[in-house]
């Protein structure tokens, strides 16, 4: 097992309902692909993150699997129906608990995931969420960062899952391009960061200009 690397597991939860339609779908693919390019150039991520997309929107679905960062494709994004923000969670703690591997006797597991979940409105399978958001938090299986993006967002229901609670003001491409590039800054700081303090909660940059952290 001597070429057995430890990884950090990135799971992004994209909003695709259809408030998203237009512009803000557009800024979103925009958004990965930027991301990516970034991850890419960065030797320690390229090493170490591997990322899956899991998207919701009626349903909730991974549309990407966990996948090493040269091998990631990019998924296909539409924007239209509701919001199951609740049936998104539930997908991820699948594909957590199948994907991400354990700690065992002989080796160390992969790192903890890191989670970050962008949407624009409230969770429509409110007792779906309930149920899933009562035991994410339980299991601290992962380290979620959550951002609310526009006046439409629910705060409150996403600062049940985390405390790391993002407000950006718009669904503007400006915004959502620095979104982005503060989770690819994130992502980056955390692989940097795995090995000094394993365990450790994880440490974030500062929030992109214009951005409020939901206290």
């Amino acid at each position: 097992m001597g070429d057995y690397v430890r990884r950090l597991p990135v799971y992004l939860l994209l909003d695709c309902s259809g408030s998203m339609m237009g512009e803000p779908i557009e800024a979103v693919r925009q958004g990965v692909k930027a991301l990516l390019s970034e991850l890419r150039g960065d030797p320690q991520a390229l090493e170490t993150a591997y990322l899956s997309v899991i998207t919701f929107a009626s349903q909730a679905k991974q549309t990407t699997q966990l996948t090493e960062l040269m091998l990631f494709k990019e998924p296909q994004l539409e924007a239209g129906g509701a919001t199951s923000l609740g049936g998104a969670l539930a997908v991820l703690r699948e594909c957590i608990d199948r994907e991400v591997r354990k700690n065992t006797p002989e080796q160390k597991g992969d790192w903890r995931p890191l989670v970050f979940i962008l949407t624009d409105g409230m969770p429509t399978d409110t007792e779906e969420f309930d149920r899933q958001a009562e035991s994410i938090k339980t299991l601290k299986a992962a380290n979620i960062i959550a951002c609310a993006a526009g006046a439409g967002a629910d705060t409150t229901c996403l600062k049940r899952l985390t405390d790391n609670v993002l407000m950006m003001n718009s669904l503007s491409s400006g915004d959502l391009a620095k979104f982005f590039a503060w989770v690819s800054g994130s992502i980056k700081m955390s692989s940097k960061s795995l090995d000094a303090k394993p365990g450790s909660n994880i440490e974030l940059p500062p929030p992109p200009q214009g951005f409020t952290v939901v206290p």
